[in-house]
């Protein structure tokens, strides 16, 4: 995943930029890893990822400062990409996410409660107090094997609600992969049957609205 040498392969233009200026890695170290550059002996090699290393280690007690001192309207311009880059730094922030997932393990403290010490500090950051207290859940639980029959027997009956989120994932990953599934030529139907789906959806939120009102009246 980490050795791949053309980053044509990567939908993430901006982050792939060779223009992009310096961030955690220098240009030179992104040419390096991607491998548009290769001509480095093994020691320079050697020296680079070393570089690279103590780069993030450097990185990683740099977010201490940021959170403490960092004003907020800096947090804020930095997390309000404009529209056209919101996707690559949409990507970024999920990557960020796996690499310190992937990063951690094994480390002597669990990911998951750093995930929820961290959440938690924002929070009580966001209000001022140590009293403001959240539990945050997060669990990893491998998608398994699913029964298809079951899955089309709620799809066919419209007991949508039975299915689990576990058997969506997966069912739609098994449509998306079959020979017989096209997503060009389902596009125009879909959206024709999302338009009504939407004005069935408000339609059922205005009566439930109404209704609520005649309760309190």
């Amino acid at each position: 995943m980490s050795n791949h040498s053309d980053a044509t392969e990567f939908p993430n233009e901006l982050a792939y930029s060779a223009d992009r200026d310096r961030g955690i890695l220098t240009p030179s170290d992104r040419e390096f890893l991607i491998g548009r550059k290769s001509d480095y002996t093994e020691h320079s090699k050697k020296q680079k990822r070393n570089r690279i290393r103590r780069r993030l280690r450097n990185a990683i007690l740099d977010c201490t400062i940021l959170f403490e001192h960092l004003e907020d309207r800096d947090r804020e311009t930095v997390f309000n990409p404009d529209d056209d880059d919101r996707d690559a730094y949409t990507q970024g922030i999920t990557d960020m996410l796996a690499f310190l997932h992937l990063g951690t393990m094994g480390y002597y403290t669990p990911f998951k409660d750093m995930l929820g010490q961290g959440v938690n500090k924002a929070e009580q950051e966001l209000a001022g107090s140590d009293y403001r207290m959240v539990n945050v859940e997060f669990n990893v639980d491998p998608v398994g094997q699913i029964d298809v029959d079951e899955v089309i027997d709620k799809l066919e009956f419209g007991d949508f609600e039975d299915i689990t989120d576990e058997e969506l994932r997966a069912f739609v990953r098994l449509l998306a992969e079959s020979d017989d599934f096209s997503a060009t030529s389902m596009r125009s139907d879909m959206k024709e049957q999302m338009t009504e789906f939407i004005e069935k959806v408000n339609a059922a939120a205005a009566q439930r609205d109404q209704h609520v009102e005649e309760l309190n009246d």
